[in-house]
């Protein structure tokens, strides 16, 4: 018993001695030890003996060494005084444990042993509970370690009549912490750096004893690199030096930080790092949209995709990269903020579009491969990576294309002609049919108009004939331009029959060849002189107008008048092999060519 816990009870004692009674608790003195116990001097007419027993610790029974004891009755049948020590010890106990529970004062305890959902401690001697859940508001690793500890405890419950006493652990510590916590409050200021011991590691970073109470390191703040878990860097019991973040008197909550000792590496990094430098760096991880690269120890970079390559169809980084790979990138940006890097590595090299009117000319011949595939033409790359477009109408000169995948693969090698060149829009367009002469252009230099030519029926139309002619050039000549007359084409014409034709006329701008057969069946024009001369022999003949009952001049007449009409209205309903959208601007301004044609026609048969 201390010093403290003595005075007490010598004031609670100090009313009971003027007039001892039967049931109160006196003073008595131990005048001599024997073998079995000790007598004792109570100030009453006869002395008192307690057996060794009533001592809970038989050290204690010391001559000469004052004791409470109990007095149950001043005497019995042998006329001694019926004392006991225990019952005084307990029941002064439960004063002072009433006491301290109604003065909400902390009390010591002993932890005895284990029992159903907690531990029994000794409180001043009387047995108590210790609920597990109050052992101590903190994680215990070994609760066994607990047994024979002397714990300072909070007395939250007594049941006089059953004897029963319940303590906490964890408000004791509390309202220890609290004390400390007022007074770390009254002189530590935000900013300050202080000692500390780690206590305990979490995964969201680690308890750091700061004087008895503690305070949060968050993973955040223990380095300026990301870590996984706060292990890596700290270990319990470790004695360290940390700076205080924040300070809330209202939770009394504290946090602290470790990072903030040392100078942030991107203060440095913004420095050294401007916008455009050029950096070495090892790839160290790849994903589906880039890969990261590291600057520096604990420094990384992270180039996207779309910089990798001037090219537009990267899928896959590790196409570019791999991991270990030392390159060249360029810095893009800097995010102090978010801690983030951004780099390039196409820009490591010049654009190829800024020097794409030094490496490639119009009407240069150029291979290239085909990246992707559309209904209106065909996407490929030149070899300096830039990507143009060849449309459908710059297949071929004489054959009409629907689909680009009718002739084209993904993936192939072709040959092809620059057209035109956009740096500005980045856009190129190229043709495939101008690495071959314009079978046209040469068939109007051999073929000129009036000249005879071969055709081969390829089709037969109800208005007409499709033939193809030298160079591959597929026409149509109408029905009124063909010899065979009085039927149908299709009962008149077989597929792949070879006609005898004339050119009769070429337009440049609409790239139609009018070809006819009829032409060569007819008559050489006559000038006026052998008309005439002729004239008295024109009815020496018969002639089927005759048979019919018309001259030959009215026959002749309206054959004449006839066949341009005729002309007209097949050539119009025929579309042209161009598509609509290539013609000339000034076609629309144009009459067709089949009127212009038919009415040059009458004109020259009229004179």
């Amino acid at each position: 018993m201390n010093n403290h816990e003595q005075d007490s009870m010598d004031k609670l004692m100090e009313s009971s001695f003027s007039s001892p009674k039967e049931g109160e608790i006196l003073k008595a003195t131990i005048i001599k030890r024997t073998e079995n116990g000790v007598l004792l001097n109570l100030g009453l007419k006869a002395e008192g003996f307690l057996t060794i027993d009533e001592f809970s610790n038989p050290l204690d029974a010391v001559e000469g060494k004052e004791i409470y004891i109990f007095l149950e009755a001043f005497e019995n049948r042998d006329g001694f005084p019926v004392i006991s020590k225990r019952k005084a010890d307990f029941q002064l106990s439960w004063d002072k444990i009433r006491h301290l529970y109604e003065n909400g004062e902390l009390a010591q305890a002993v932890v005895r042993k284990r029992i159903k959902g907690g531990f029994a401690v000794d409180l001043l001697g009387v047995e108590a509970f210790l609920p597990s859940s109050q052992v101590e508001f903190k994680s215990q690793s070994g609760a066994d370690a607990l047994i024979g500890q002397s714990l300072g405890v909070k007395i939250v419950k007594i049941n006089m009549l059953r004897k029963n006493i319940v303590v906490s652990r964890k408000i004791a510590v509390e309202e220890e912490q609290d004390k400390i916590r007022k007074k770390i409050f009254g002189k530590m200021k935000v900013g300050e750096i202080i000692d500390g011991t780690v206590r305990n590691l979490t995964d969201y970073g680690a308890f750091i004893d700061i004087g008895g109470i503690d305070a949060l390191l968050h993973i955040s703040d223990i380095a300026w690199t990301k870590i996984a878990h706060p292990g890596e860097l700290l270990k319990p019991g470790t004695k360290i030096k940390v700076k205080v973040l924040v300070m809330d008197k209202a939770t009394g909550r504290i946090a602290v930080g470790l990072k903030q000792l040392s100078p942030h590496p991107w203060d440095a990094l913004e420095k050294k790092y401007p916008t455009g430098t050029k950096i070495n760096g090892k790839v160290t991880n790849i994903l589906d949209y880039g890969a990261f690269v590291e600057i520096e120890k604990d420094i990384e970079g992270f180039i996207h995709i779309t910089e990798m390559s001037w090219n537009k169809d990267i899928s896959d980084p590790a196409a570019i990269v791999k991991v270990g790979d030392m390159i060249e990138a360029v810095i893009l940006s800097l995010d102090r903020d978010e801690k983030k890097i951004y780099l390039g590595l196409k820009q490591t090299k010049p654009d190829p579009w800024s020097v794409i009117e030094d490496d490639y000319k119009i009407d240069e011949k150029v291979t290239v491969k085909v990246t992707n595939l559309k209904d209106f033409g065909a996407f490929v790359r030149l070899p300096n990576g830039v990507e143009g477009l060849i449309h459908i109408n710059d297949f071929f000169w004489d054959k009409k294309v629907k689909k680009a995948s009718d002739y084209l693969k993904k993936g192939q090698k072709i040959e092809a002609v620059i057209r035109s060149i956009d740096r500005k829009n980045r856009k190129i367009s190229l043709s495939i049919k101008h690495t071959k002469e314009d079978p046209f252009t040469s068939f109007v230099d051999k073929f000129p108009e009036g000249t005879k030519i071969m055709g081969k029926v390829s089709d037969i139309l109800p208005k007409g004939l499709r033939v193809i002619i030298e160079g591959g050039i597929e026409e149509f000549i109408p029905s009124n331009y063909l010899s065979r007359r009085g039927k149908k084409p299709k009962d008149l014409y077989n597929l792949g029959d070879d006609l005898e034709l004339i050119v009769k006329k070429v337009n440049p701008k609409l790239r139609r060849i009018i070809l006819s057969e009829k032409e060569l069946f007819k008559p050489t024009t006559k000038t006026k002189k052998e008309s005439a001369k002729s004239a008295g022999d024109k009815y020496d003949k018969f002639t089927l107008g005759d048979i019919l009952g018309l001259s030959r001049d009215d026959a002749a007449k309206d054959d004449v008048e006839s066949e341009p009409e005729e002309a007209g209205s097949d050539l119009e309903g025929e579309e042209p092999e161009t598509e609509k959208d290539e013609k000339p601007e000034t076609e629309k301004d144009e009459k067709p060519e089949s009127e212009t044609e038919g009415s040059g026609e009458e004109a020259a048969e009229k004179e």
